[in-house]
């Protein structure tokens, strides 16, 4: 979920040494993790406090475009909440998430007058010092110029910040601690806040909506200190602050909306110890006193040093799987791999044990921001670097079937999320059954998948499909359809086309393993769909002159003839934005119909063929990739990376790789080319640089050598190790051609391998060179397509 951005990020040239790193005993990999990256320039990156898929998510709030909490390139902080979101999408369509319950610190107030302190999330906001945002993971730091010195570290439902207070003016130092029934998109209707005269102990609740969905949630919070005795206390509301009272409630009732209205209450405390003040803030979905345990159970003793420890200790055990031997590849190329492995596991967060909806044994897993953009890369990382958390994952999405009644493509907050395109669980769902992920029920995952294919929804905007009679009966998605089933947007029929077919294919994949040998017949049928839509003749033009390409997937109405998009339109290069869930929208997502036309990963073969043989769809994916047509800010780019492999020319592949990394890549600020995507930009990062990328769905990864000596990853359920290491490796990058390729000592020809290569363990040695080979080239070395 993307928005194209405005201006290019920062080119690092491949080779440019920055401090250089050898494997060695005092290696660190949080020493190679800089959460800052994507975090200006629209990538939305989340750069504060958590553990790998956390509940808990601190970081300061900035005023602008902040998605994530904080965006570098702002000025302002309005506050500092405790759950955020990372890489959402654009602002255009997507408003800020979470971000509930913000606190902020006033070092004293003008003449020690509380009415002269601001209160109102706008006037209080206080310029932060440029270049003091220090981000690790599990830790976050910045100095507000109002004097104070926020940190803050997390455990799993709880926040602990570490205020440092100095007079910033002639103000008495009596630090004001407020919280705010507020949450970033201003979405609060109702909202409770209380305070305790005597401890200072902050409570309360509120009902908001979520930033990309349907419905609303309740949410918890529970705050105590350390450090300072308190001095009074009492509510404020707009920029008036009260003593003597305890609690303040908020409705929405046409004036007191959380747009117009910020409110809660606040603590005054004498002069803290060595000017540092501890606040813990528990958050809960379930009540105020569930938040106040989680806090008081996970750090009893406010210890932040050791919350630091024992979150980087977190990191580092889900980290520790990948091992790499640089060799000379710069320190910069390395924190690009370990930033974007990093990025990748901050979400989908956990919530077991938070879901106030049902009761269930089984795991509960939220902010699942969206499986049309993780399905591609994320979560076939995951079942690599922590096939545990992929399954529990697995297991969440087969159990919100369960209660729910369909399985999700987009969730957050305990709401239904909007459907992007297809049914895109059903291709993780399928691709974990390839893959053996452990403790999954497949029968209740299987009738979930059928379930998509088969029963339109009342409302298949935020689940299901739509157009069912019409996928099983004309055997495409039309314009203007008539679907008198169910309602959603019609829009996007070249898209959902293209993704329906793709989602059955995966799904007969499911039913051939599972022994359902008609619903594979059936469903490998509509898995051909995508060539009801392909129209041969279809020519494109680029700035009036004619591409010389011919046939595009193009528009169809219910009676067979033919619409129109100009299939540049929704490219980078033409109305980018017109294409996104509005009832004006268009007949493709997100992309352009020369994008959409590649998106066959069932069947290459026959693409290949319809596109004129290997040698004109060689030339024609260049064309895309080089016309400016293409966008690699958004994940259905990733795969065209690769999709050269389809036609044997492997080599091209990896120049793609070594043009997008470090062009599009980097460790600026900046140093994404779209939203992080709940850290889809980082999957493709990791995966491009290991060298073996996954094709969604399927059993196939596509190999292209790794960006370093050598790559290594430990399979967490077998114990086997498997290794890709390249021989005559050039950190200049000249010699990137495969010219050979041994698995366990043995020649391997295909371009591609299969994922009991990383269960079972191995050896595959790269043996590279300055030109382009015929390895991997021959018909029977290309990646399997159902038509072959």
């Amino acid at each position: 979920m993307l928005a194209l951005k405005a201006t290019v990020t920062i080119i690092l040239a491949s080779g440019i040494a920055t401090g250089l790193v050898s494997s060695n005993s005092s290696f660190d990999v949080l020493d190679y993790i800089d959460p800052l990256i994507g975090t200006a320039n629209g990538g939305h990156s989340f750069a504060g406090a958590t553990l790998p898929f956390g509940m808990a998510k601190a970081v300061a709030d900035t005023l602008g475009e902040n998605q994530a909490g904080f965006a570098y390139d702002t000025t302002y902080v309005s506050g500092l909440s405790h759950m955020h979101d990372s890489g959402t999408g654009g602002v255009s369509r997507l408003s800020p998430s979470l971000g509930n319950f913000p606190i902020f610190v006033h070092p004293g107030c003008p003449d020690d007058d509380l009415d002269k302190c601001t209160w109102q999330q706008s006037d209080r906001a206080t310029a932060w010092t440029q270049e003091s945002p220090k981000a690790r993971p599990g830790y976050f730091s910045i100095t507000l110029q109002n004097g104070v010195r926020a940190e803050m570290s997390v455990t799993n439902h709880s926040v602990l910040y570490r205020f440092t207070v100095t007079n910033a003016t002639t103000q008495s130092l009596s630090p004001v601690v407020l919280v705010d029934l507020m949450d970033l998109p201003q979405s609060r209707t109702n909202g409770t806040a209380s305070v305790d005269r005597s401890t200072g102990r902050l409570t309360g609740n509120g009902t908001f909506n979520p930033s990309f969905g349907i419905g609303s949630y309740d949410l918890h919070f529970c705050i105590d200190f350390k450090g300072a005795s308190v001095r009074d206390t009492g509510v404020w509301s707009n920029n008036r602050a009260g003593q003597g009272q305890t609690t303040i409630s908020l409705t929405s009732d046409g004036s007191n909306t959380a747009a117009t209205l910020s409110a809660g209450t606040f603590v005054r405390f004498n002069a803290p110890i060595n000017q540092t003040l501890l606040a813990r803030v528990g958050v809960s979905f379930i009540s105020v006193d569930r938040a106040c345990s989680n806090a008081e159970n996970e750090q009893p003793d406010f210890d932040f040093p050791g919350t630091v420890s024992a979150a980087e200790a977190a990191w580092r055990d889900r980290l520790n799987v990948f091992q790499i031997d640089a060799g000379d590849v710069s320190s910069d190329l390395q924190k690009v791999f370990w930033s974007g492995m990093y990025r990748a596991m901050i979400s989908p967060q956990d919530y077991t044990g938070e879901n106030p909806l049902w009761q269930s044994d089984e795991p509960y897993y939220d902010s699942y921001y969206c499986i049309w953009d993780s399905f591609r890369g994320v979560h076939q990382l995951l079942t690599l670097a922590d096939p545990l958390s992929q399954s529990r994952m697995m297991r969440s999405l087969v159990d919100i079937y369960r209660h729910e009644g369909y399985l999700p493509d987009c969730r957050m907050s305990l709401c239904k999320g909007y459907t992007q395109g297809g049914s895109n669980a059903d291709v993780l769902l399928s691709e974990a059954l390839l893959k053996n992920v452990s403790g999954i029920d497949w029968t209740t995952a299987y009738e979930a998948v059928v379930k998509d294919a088969e029963i339109e929804p009342a409302n298949w905007n935020v689940q299901g499909r739509g157009g069912l009679t019409s996928w099983k009966t004309l055997n495409y998605i039309p314009t203007d359809d008539f679907d008198p089933n169910g309602v959603g947007l019609h829009t996007r029929s070249i898209s959902r086309t293209v993704e329906y077919a793709y989602n059955d294919f995966c799904i007969a994949q499911m039913a051939q393993r599972l022994g359902h040998q008609g619903d594979y017949e059936k469903y490998i049928q509509r898995a051909t769909n995508w060539q009801n839509m392909f129209k041969d003749d279809q020519t494109s033009f680029l700035e009036g002159i004619d591409t010389n390409f011919t046939g595009f997937l193009q528009p169809r109405y219910p009676n067979g003839t033919w619409g129109y998009q100009d299939p540049i339109f929704c490219s980078a290069l033409l109305n980018f934005t017109s294409c996104y869930l509005n009832a004006d929208g268009h007949e493709t997502y997100e992309g352009s119909s020369w994008l959409y036309t590649f998106f066959v990963p069932q069947d290459m073969a026959t693409l290949v063929t319809r596109l004129g043989g290997p040698e004109t769809f060689t030339s024609r994916l260049s064309y895309l990739h080089d016309s400016g047509l293409l966008y690699v800010g958004d994940e259905q780019a990733f795969l065209t990376v690769f999709q050269f492999h389809y036609s044997g020319r492997p080599a091209l592949s990896t120049e793609r790789a070594h043009y997008y990394i470090p062009s599009q890549f980097n460790t600026t600020v900046a140093g994404i080319p779209g939203n992080d995507d709940g850290g889809a930009m980082g999957a493709f990062a990791v995966l491009t640089m290991m060298g073996l990328f996954p094709v969604h769905g399927q059993d196939v990864y596509l190999i292209s050598p790794p960006f370093f000596e050598e790559v290594s990853i430990r399979n967490k359920e077998t114990g086997k190790v498997a290794t890709i290491r390249n021989v005559n490796f050039d950190a200049t990058y000249k010699d990137i051609y495969i010219q050979s390729v041994k698995r366990d000592g043995e020649e391997w020809t295909k371009n591609w391998i299969a994922h009991d290569f990383f269960t079972g363990g191995g050896v595959l040695e790269i043996e590279l060179g300055s030109e382009e080979s015929d390895w991997g080239t021959r018909d029977e070395d290309l990646p399997p397509s159902m038509s072959t």
